[in-house]
């Protein structure tokens, strides 16, 4: 995203009285057909953001470039996008850097990528791996679409189930359905230090991940979170909460990557502990 007058090739985010949203992409010479009628492109490109264009029809639109989150949200999908709340989350987990060399997998329609590519800057480096070729293209039509041509995006259609050849790596971030089976990859992969983070719908997926990271000898600091995400409508003296919010998603689960040691002991829950406190008791 950059300032200044909108040229041909950008993406424009036009919101309605309604607040109806629309993502279209400038081209010199083109129309757009909305709602509220047909707005030509040509009116639009060589003007600021930030203001009010008019139909065919007389409807106002307003007119703005699009955050990440606006372009996340209605950008074309191969594959089940992850959403902007836990994308702010999974950056500040994995403590994603400027000039860091970062991997993930799977690329999906590449809303994480971008967020990932805009982190670790034109210093780092973003390892993207992705076996189907349909969601590949897709995500990088809209990466290109929302950043451009980015040279330090490597992507590449590896099986990171099978492998990692890219090391050394300082993040691994893994949106894959089985990432416990990355694990012993991982530990090779990434340095000590590093962090390694998995996105994940389920509790099954989730503890699993967890067990097989706290067998591991190499990692530590196994932490699990979810966010919930609550608006709040303020109009006057109405406030209230949405009627909709977006609860859960996913399970973020992070880990260190730390010096070999014996395998961590399976934990029990808090109840055995309770129970076992009051036997000596």
């Amino acid at each position: 995203m950059r300032a200044g007058p909108l040229g041909a090739g950008e993406s424009v985010l036009l919101i309605d009285r309604k607040e109806r949203r629309y993502l279209i992409t400038l081209r010199t010479g083109g129309s757009s057909d909305l709602r509220g009628g047909r707005l030509a492109h040509d009116q639009v490109i060589g003007t600021p953001e930030g203001r009010y264009v008019v139909t065919t029809r007389g409807e106002k639109f307003l007119m703005v470039r699009p955050t990440l989150a606006d372009f996340v949200l209605e950008m074309p999908r191969g594959a089940q996008i992850i959403y902007p709340k836990d994308l702010s989350v999974i950056l500040l987990a994995a403590d994603i850097y400027p000039g860091a060399a970062v991997l993930e997998a799977g690329t999906g329609s590449g809303a994480l990528t971008m967020a990932l590519l805009r982190a670790v800057g034109p210093s780092g480096r973003v390892y993207s791996y992705e076996v189907r070729d349909e969601f590949a293209s897709t995500a990088r039509k809209n990466i290109e679409k929302y950043l451009g041509i980015r040279d330090e995006l490597v992507m590449r259609a590896q099986d990171i189930y099978v492998g990692i050849p890219d090391r050394p790596l300082d993040r691994i971030v893994l949106d894959v359905p089985e990432p416990w089976r990355v694990v012993e990859h991982a530990t090779v992969a990434l340095r000590e230090g590093g962090i390694l983070l998995s996105y994940l719908p389920t509790v099954p997926q989730t503890v699993e991940f967890v067990t097989m990271l706290r067998r591991s000898s190499k990692f530590g600091m196994i932490e699990t979170t979810e966010t919930l995400l609550r608006p709040w409508n303020i109009e006057g003296q109405s406030v209230r909460p949405a009627h909709r919010m977006v609860a859960h998603t996913a399970f973020i689960t992070s880990a260190r990557r730390i010096e070999g040691r014996g395998p961590l002991p399976e934990r029990p829950d808090d109840r055995d502990e309770d129970e076992a406190r009051g036997r000596e008791q």
